[in-house]
């Protein structure tokens, strides 16, 4: 039986290192196996935030990818300000921490390139796939958005091919992700943004999720949604539900991947500075180890308490590698942003985290989609931005058990969240 064709559009892409470029390098790699055949459309000169090679090894080595250029204004703004290759990622300085510089590159940000800085791809791609999918048959296509101009690619597609079923993938909400209200958009740009993203909800034939609440919200506001979260491949041998160890030297609470401002626990911070200072067994066994990319603002705070020689700072290193230092760990840290709008933000790191069968220790809203997912697989326990002696109860109790060696391993219900399954919902709604 001959296998549909799908086209992928997405601007993350190995080389292209995060959370972002997983996803629909996960589906590409398992959609054959469901009689669907990918293609991806990526730009051919991006400015990645972050590169990972060791993501190359899972790009099938029989898929065609379709690249045309892209001009992006990063360089510029970075001449302007060298915080502002934060912004290729999501991130900026916030409250104290802005200077006139930041506060100018993020006005300039949220109100001269709308959706974002990606927008000047749109009109190209658009004319170039127009005349690429009718001469290749392509009837069906995705979006993979932040950077949600990719949606716009889409949209402009779906108003000039009637026949064309297109699939806007929101790994990230638009306007109801937390640091839109940090982008001091002026109420035309506001209404620009919201009319934008209204007119994807509208026009695709279906709007995909990453979280439950997303998709509700999604629903909510006109599009024809469907939740299909992140997950974790059963394949890569480092993601496999791994044999548990308590054998580390020290009680390791780890956090893997990029760590801003906007959803810094200082709470946490402030809860183990005070078991270092309280509890002398806490401190001859505790390691603090970061595996990514931190803020220095965070990493300074942090550095000027009693943690400061509990540090174990890797920094950015590859997939692979940030897996493996999963496993060497006691206790997994995830972080959302505190503000109610965010409860549907599922990272995509917690399912890797779930797969090496650690505990996690979450912070977020309450009754966040995380607190449903850590209850349904017992493997952790999810906290507000406000809760303190709790936070502390929590630790000691996970630091006893590792003391024993009885810090037993959770794999719960874990199955439905492997890729190749996560893959197989998506071939059913498509």
């Amino acid at each position: 039986m001959e296998q549909k064709k799908i086209l992928i559009i997405t601007y993350y892409w190995p080389p292209a290192g995060g959370p972002g470029v997983q996803r629909w390098l996960k589906f590409a790699k398992y959609l054959p196996e469901f009689g669907w055949k990918p293609i991806i459309y990526t730009p051919e000169n991006p400015s990645y935030p972050l590169l990972d090679d060791s993501l190359m090894k899972d790009v099938p080595k029989d898929l065609e990818i379709v690249r045309t250029k892209i001009w992006e204004p990063y360089q510029l703004a970075e001449k302007l300000n060298k915080s502002n290759k934060k912004f290729k990622a999501g991130q900026f300085d916030v409250g104290k921490n802005q200077s006139w510089k930041s506060k100018l590159s993020i006005w300039v940000r949220g109100n001269f390139f709308i959706p974002d800085a990606r927008v000047f791809w749109v009109k190209p791609s658009t004319k170039f796939l127009e005349k690429y999918l009718k001469e290749n048959k392509i009837e069906t296509i995705v979006t993979s958005g932040p950077p949600h101009s990719m949606h716009l690619i889409g949209l402009n597609l779906k108003k000039t091919m009637s026949n064309l079923k297109w699939i806007a993938d929101f790994r990230d909400p638009w306007t109801e992700i937390s640091y839109y209200k940090h982008l001091k958009l002026t109420n035309r740009s506001d209404k620009k943004h919201r009319f934008l993203e209204s007119e994807v909800f509208k026009n695709a034939d279906i709007t995909l999720a990453t979280s439950y609440t997303d998709a509700e919200n999604f629903r909510k506001n006109g599009a024809n949604a469907f939740c299909i979260t992140n997950g974790f491949d059963e394949s890569d041998s480092n993601s496999q539900p791994l044999k548990f160890s308590n054998s580390q030297p020290k009680f390791t609470l780890s956090y893997i991947g990029v760590l801003e401002q906007l959803r810094n626990p200082e709470n946490l911070w402030k809860a183990l500075d005070n078991l270092v200072k309280t509890h002398s067994d806490f401190a001859e066994n505790f390691s603090l180890k970061f595996v990514g990319r931190i803020d220095d603002k965070i990493l300074e705070t942090i550095e000027n308490s009693s943690l400061k020689n509990h540090i174990l700072n890797l920094g950015y290193v590859s997939h692979d590698k940030a897996v493996d230092e999963m496993s060497k760990s006691s206790l997994l840290l995830i972080t959302n942003f505190p503000n109610d709008s965010s409860k549907g933000i599922i990272p995509g790191k917690i399912f890797e985290y779930l797969a090496t069968g650690k505990q996690i220790i979450s912070f977020g809203p309450e009754k966040a989609d995380v607190s449903k997912i850590l209850d349904e697989t017992k493997a952790g326990k999810h906290f507000g931005y406000r809760d303190s002696q709790a936070i502390e109860n929590f630790i000691l109790e996970k630091f006893a058990l590792w003391k024993n060696g009885n810090l037993s391993e959770n794999t719960e219900n874990i199955e439905q969240f492997s890729r190749k399954n996560l893959t197989k919902q998506l071939s059913e709604i498509l």
